[in-house]
């Protein structure tokens, strides 16, 4: 079997999504099948071997030319197809090419025009490359926003068109008002075409059935799952008295840092409590900074700066390094989150967790009894959860141990191979 997965790259940011469908991808070329990688607008940014191809669909520059510059969307594309190198995409993702849904209304509303917008050449060209050229047995989109040419597609296309959906609705909440109506509009006008919906959790199957008016039997739960090369295989024995409470994720407002600085800060308040620290690290866009430096000048404004450090961004290496000095981790984040991959890696390095209660969490820590639920976006209720497993070494083995213990049994790269090959099969089958 021949797989296009088709992902959107980042704009430079280390993304959740891109991040899955890279070891989405590697682990189903290690399971026997052949996989195509395809990047749209920009080329993506993982902290592994990187396993797209090196041509990259709508480029981002191009794109914004299309809607913005009148009569570029008529040039021949041997004059532009130079602005979609992954080298010059790459160069400018740094400095200009946003990937803010609150700028983007617009944009995100022509594109979902598709063969009726204004970047209809862009479409063509890759509808030509899946169906002509790559011919692959099956194709899937890697968010309902890059579906657009999905009818097109299927006139030229005999095998199955599937669609992930992990995150979507965060995006298009992101959008203004008037757009986001506009965008959910013809995404339902697109859903019909797709053969079926793959999804992370089986919140998100409920929730994404509500939201986009599908039918839930049509949408198929293939948990996430790591490549757990060289995560540790036991827990490191830590002999400093010092309880780590960590946060490792993209720094923004939706994953919480604000709420666990505000809860680190209560535990202060609280008697007989050994030495903490916190940590953060991820990926801070342009975007973002001023959230990050507001969270510093309130930390070092209630005096405690040397109990808190930021460790920027983290190769693979680092990451485990990182995780490896933690005894707490905690994302609390304010949107409800359809994957956690974060949570899956904290597990992989025995780390307990105290998550707010919405989203996958609850899912995720009934399957690996791996942590708590507090109360979201409650800074004093995220206070308690983490005292209670600073208080309590031994629950913290045992929450870290169990999780741990999970991932290597069931969240692991192969198992999600296994399983989407399933799901696959079948629709190829129907398809015949």
């Amino acid at each position: 079997m021949h797989v296009a997965i088709v992902t959107a790259g980042g704009a430079g940011m280390f993304c959740g999504s891109c991040l899955h469908d890279n070891t989405w991808a590697r682990a189903l070329r290690e399971a026997g099948t052949e996989v195509s990688l395809i990047p749209l607008y920009t080329p993506i940014r993982v902290d592994d071997a990187d396993h797209t191809s090196s041509r990259v669909f709508y480029g981002g520059i191009n794109v914004y030319l299309d809607q913005h510059l009148p009569g570029w969307r008529w040039l021949p594309r041997v004059l532009t197809r130079w602005l979609d190198s992954p080298r010059l995409l790459n160069w400018v993702a740094q400095w200009g090419i946003s990937n803010n849904a609150a700028e983007l209304g617009a944009m995100t509303e022509a594109l979902l025009l598709g063969p009726h917008g204004p970047q209809a050449a862009q479409g063509a060209q890759l509808v030509r490359f899946l169906a002509r050229d790559l011919k692959p047995d099956v194709v899937c989109f890697s968010n309902v926003m890059l579906c657009a040419e999905v009818a097109r597609l299927k006139a030229e296309f005999r095998g199955p068109v599937l669609c992930t959906l992990q995150g979507d609705d965060i995006y298009l909440d992101w959008l203004p008002a008037g757009h986001r109506e506009a965008c959910l509009g013809l995404i339902r006008e697109l859903t019909p075409h797709l053969d079926g919906f793959l999804t992370t959790s089986r919140y998100y199957a409920d929730f994404m059935s509500r939201y986009l008016d599908l039918p839930r039997e049509r949408i198929e739960v293939v948990y996430p799952g790591l490549s757990l090369s060289g995560f540790p295989s036991e827990r490191p024995r830590r002999s400093d008295e010092t309880v780590t409470i960590g946060y490792l994720a993209r720094i923004c407002p939706e994953k919480g840092l604000h709420l666990l600085v505000e809860a680190f800060g209560l535990l202060h308040g609280r008697p007989d409590l050994p030495p903490l620290r916190l940590r953060a690290a991820g990926y801070c866009g342009e975007r973002d900074r001023p959230y990050l430096r507001e969270i510093q000048k309130r930390i070092e404004q209630q005096g405690w700066s040397e109990q808190f450090d930021y460790a920027g961004e983290l190769s693979h290496r680092e990451k485990l390094e990182f995780l490896g000095g933690l005894d707490i981790f905690s994302v609390p984040t304010t949107y409800r989150e359809p994957k956690g991959l974060y949570l899956l890696e904290a597990w992989a390095c025995g780390l307990p967790a105290v998550q707010p209660a919405h989203g996958s969490f609850p899912e995720l820590i009934e399957r690996t009894g791996g942590g708590l639920l507090v109360e979201p976006s409650n800074a004093a209720a995220l206070a308690d959860g983490l005292e209670r497993l600073i208080r309590d070494s031994q629950q913290r083995a045992r929450l870290g141990a169990a999780g741990r213990e999970t991932v290597r049994g069931h969240f692991h790269a192969r198992r999600m191979a296994e399983e989407t090959l399933a799901v696959l099969q079948r629709y190829t089958r129907q398809t015949a």
